[in-house]
């Protein structure tokens, strides 16, 4: 029975899915880190940005180095806690104290937990694209690693860590809200690859000539 060229495409096309299995919430950890990328802790994803945007201009604009910068936080911070622990003596207000959240240790442990398990996750993921299963696949992220190797060309170590850190402040938060809207966006995509690589699988490698493979007989 011939084979129907629309079968397949109508194959392709139901075979959308989304970007994550899971919530992102529950991609991001579940807990507090996971609140802080996706703004649910407004304030402290507000104060990480500043603080974030305030070293990049330190690092990028003012052209710190990191020995000096690391000393003149320290002194400073030394400085602003001597003031205030003298003042409070003084006026008898309350001493500083070390925020709770810095000194938790589930913090380390949820950011130590996405790396890992998205390491665990990108490992097997290039193992499975680069096998040559899903060419389309191949190709788009061979090209996408061009494209990120040009750019870091033109820019330097420090900015790059700057935008992968905006990345992850505003990527997650824009993929909760628009989740329906991307997922079909990036299926469109993926379809229209996976075609477009049917066609030319048609038209060209399918027209290669391929010898039979013999088993030879031991004498």
């Amino acid at each position: 029975m011939a084979h129907n060229p629309s079968d397949s495409d109508n194959e392709i096309t139901t075979t959308k899915r989304k970007l994550f299995e899971h919530d992102i919430h529950q991609v991001l950890g579940g807990r507090e880190v996971a609140d802080v990328l996706l703004w649910r802790n407004k304030k402290i994803s507000a104060a990480i940005l500043i603080g974030m945007t305030a070293i990049w201009f330190l690092f990028e604009v003012v052209e710190y180095n990191l020995v000096p910068l690391l000393c003149h936080i320290s002194i400073t911070i030394m400085l602003v806690l001597f003031i205030w622990s003298t003042m409070a003596q003084i006026f008898k207000w309350n001493a500083p104290n070390i925020p709770d959240i810095i000194l938790q240790d589930y913090l380390f442990e949820d950011l130590a937990t996405i790396f890992h398990r998205g390491f665990k996750q990108l490992l097997p993921m290039l193992h499975y694209i680069s096998s040559g299963i899903d060419l389309p696949r191949f190709l788009l992220i061979i090209v996408s690693l061009y494209m990120l190797s040009v750019i870091g060309t033109y820019l330097s170590f420090v900015n790059l860590l700057y935008i992968g850190f905006l990345c992850m402040l505003t990527l997650p938060i824009m993929y909760e809200r628009f989740e329906e809207e991307i997922n079909n966006l990036v299926g469109n995509v993926l379809v229209d690859l996976r075609k477009k690589y049917k066609q030319f699988e048609k038209r060209y490698l399918s027209k290669i000539p391929r010898g039979s493979v013999k088993e030879k007989k031991r004498i």
